[in-house]
């Protein structure tokens, strides 16, 4: 059975047609797809069905579903979410050396238009460069992206990896830079200097990671980037918000979108056109 979200707070801002919410997850059940052996943390089950419960309760319309460590580079509980759907979900993948190249193909297939490999510290640190190398290699004739899920203060020096990259890169929760730090920090200058490339998109999601409630220090570094780079930016909920300090109200995080984008233009770029472009959405 779904999670019941029809006692919490619905959001003020009304979220337009074909609104995205660019990076959420699903975790489990872990009953029938298990969590990965070597994982960093367990999480609560979070199945499909609990997206799709608050996605109906917030309004949003399509979803981008990214895999999480805890899975692994077993993709099935991803890809079943969006079997479920799939002209309203789409993926980001996870591989592992161990990989074949006939997978990438079928992950093709289910909907998966990206990989995404962790360079945060307190879920292992920085991947095996060699693997990332060959995976960019073989999306690239498929049209993929490559998304950075980095901390802070690595900006500075995965910089010239990010460059180099000859597929579009993906950076995770607005680099997640400490709010409290204020917009002048190195690792946030260094954020903004890649976001000026045109192959590199920055998700201004994350304020709960970056801030405390009601996140009001998130808005400055949100509409930095959307100045700098307003059309490869995007935009989620991160639900079910795995390794969080505290609870997080999705409602509080989509209200932030017209704080960070107070012109409707700008809002349908976001939520809409972008990742409709980046994704294939229809």
């Amino acid at each position: 059975m779904a999670r019941d979200f029809s006692q919490r707070r619905k959001p003020q801002f009304q979220l337009p047609p074909g609104a995205t919410d660019a990076h959420c997850h699903v975790f489990g059940p872990g009953s029938v797809f298990p969590y990965a052996p070597n994982r960093r943390y367990t999480p609560e089950d979070a199945p499909k069905e609990d997206l799709a419960a608050l996605h109906k309760h917030l309004g949003v319309s399509r979803a981008v579903i990214v895999q999480a460590s805890c899975h692994g580079s077993d993709n099935r509980a991803m890809l079943d979410a969006i079997a479920s759907n799939p002209k309203i979900y789409r993926g980001v993948g996870i591989v592992g050396a161990t990989t074949p190249p006939t997978d990438y193909p079928k992950l093709a297939q289910g909907g998966v238009r990206g990989i995404r490999f962790n360079f945060v510290r307190h879920l292992g640190g920085k991947p095996d460069l060699d693997l990332l190398e060959t995976a960019v290699r073989r999306i690239k004739p498929l049209g993929w992206h490559v998304v950075f899920h980095v901390d802070a203060p690595d900006i500075e020096d995965l910089s010239d990896l990010i460059l180099k990259q000859t597929v579009p890169v993906v950076i995770d929760h607005m680099g997640r830079v400490p709010a409290k730090d204020g917009v002048d920090q190195p690792p946030f200058k260094a954020l903004l200097k890649l976001a000026e490339h045109k192959h590199v998109w920055v998700k201004v999601c994350g304020a709960e990671r970056i801030s405390m409630p009601p996140y009001d220090e998130a808005i400055p570094f949100a509409r930095k980037l959307l100045e700098v780079a307003g059309d490869r930016t995007l935009w989620g909920t991160d639900f079910p918000h795995p390794n969080s300090t505290h609870e997080a109200d999705e409602a509080d995080l989509v209200d932030l979108v017209q704080k960070f984008a107070p012109d409707p233009a700008m809002q349908k770029m976001l939520l809409v056109d972008n990742p409709a472009k980046l994704y294939g959405f229809i």
